[in-house]
């Protein structure tokens, strides 16, 4: 099996890039070891403080971003990082070249529980003469990511990564290092699986609610299929799932909060998992457009997402806007 280094070069993939990744990987590892000793490690329960986005931040959301933060601000190549855990972009090296988002810990609701979780990071190129701490040199769309991936942590903990040549699946053997599993991912472009949180049904708009009750309606219903739902309350492992056996995956937006078009971040949740999709010919979109082709307003910008298997992306898609998935 190839290891990772061996399969990026062979990818031509720039040493500075795979020396980027691999600091990244650097912490993820140190994550997963943590998550591993659990309750042993003294890591589970609420850190007491909530996050620039209002939420309450667990114990080992703090430790995963402090370990993120550590090690790309020891990476030369850094000239700048924006974690979901830091109200404001951090400033690197002056002479770093790539500007680095993530969410530290994503579905970290989940950690108490023992349910799978991950690392979420997308990787731009700095803009010439931008200063590395300033929001604007950050707001960059999702076509511009220089690479994109996740880190799941779980029964086996697995890398899954894109510099836009394709989405790949890297497992973290004993000996520390990474080794390619599955190379040149496709998701189905047909599923009978849908992932979204029901409790919010409520407060959808009408078009959502009607696509999601002819899901529900089954053979007998207007998609003439019976489909099962799935819920885990994790991007990564909703995701995850789905580049492994397709599936479509929904996070609307709701009334709940109307100046907030989602619940889930465009920088460090929406463009690089849409990279994944998209690298692996799944289709990814806030429900007007692409995802990747909006143009983002903060560091902390909202989305609303659906992405997963190309055909029934399409079919949602004619509920909101019946002209989109035909041109």
């Amino acid at each position: 099996m190839k290891r990772l280094h061996q399969f990026l070069r062979e990818q031509q993939t720039s040493p500075e890039l795979i020396e980027l990744i691999d600091t990244l990987l650097v912490a993820c590892k140190e994550i997963a070891y943590l998550l591993k000793q659990g309750a042993l490690a003294g890591i589970l329960g609420s850190a007491g403080a909530e996050n620039v986005q209002g939420e309450t931040q667990k114990k080992l959301d703090v430790l995963s971003n402090d370990l993120l933060k550590r090690n790309l601000l020891s990476c030369s190549l850094v000239k700048g990082l924006a974690s979901e855990e830091e109200d404001f972009p951090v400033a690197g090296n002056p002479d770093g070249k790539y500007l680095v988002t993530f969410d530290p810990l994503d579905g970290s609701s989940n950690i108490d529980v023992n349910v799978s979780v991950g690392t979420i990071f997308s990787i731009l190129r700095a803009p010439e003469g931008c200063d590395g701490g300033d929001e604007s040199a950050f707001l960059q769309s999702g076509r511009r990511q220089v690479a994109a991936g996740y880190v799941l942590y779980g029964p086996s903990n697995l890398l899954v990564l894109s510099t836009g040549k394709g989405t790949h699946i890297f497992t973290l053997a004993n000996t520390g290092d990474f080794f390619l599993t599955r190379e040149y991912v496709q998701i189905p472009t047909e599923t009978k699986e849908f992932a979204i949180n029901m409790s919010n049904q409520r407060f959808w708009e009408p078009a959502m609610q009607n696509y999601v009750n002819d899901l529900l309606q089954g053979e007998e219903g207007p998609l003439s299929k019976r489909y099962n739902m799935r819920w885990i309350a994790s991007m990564v492992a909703e995701v995850h799932r789905i580049l492994t056996r397709g599936g479509i995956f929904m996070y609307p937006f709701d009334y709940r909060e109307p100046k907030k078009p989602g619940k889930l971040r465009l920088m460090y949740e929406g463009n690089p998992m849409s990279l994944l999709v998209e690298q692996a010919g799944g289709l990814s979109t806030n429900a007007h457009r692409n995802i990747m082709d909006v143009e983002p307003q903060g560091i902390h910008e909202r989305v609303a997402v659906i992405l997963g298997s190309k055909h029934e992306v399409e079919n949602a898609l004619t509920y909101h806007q019946p002209e989109a998935a035909k041109g």
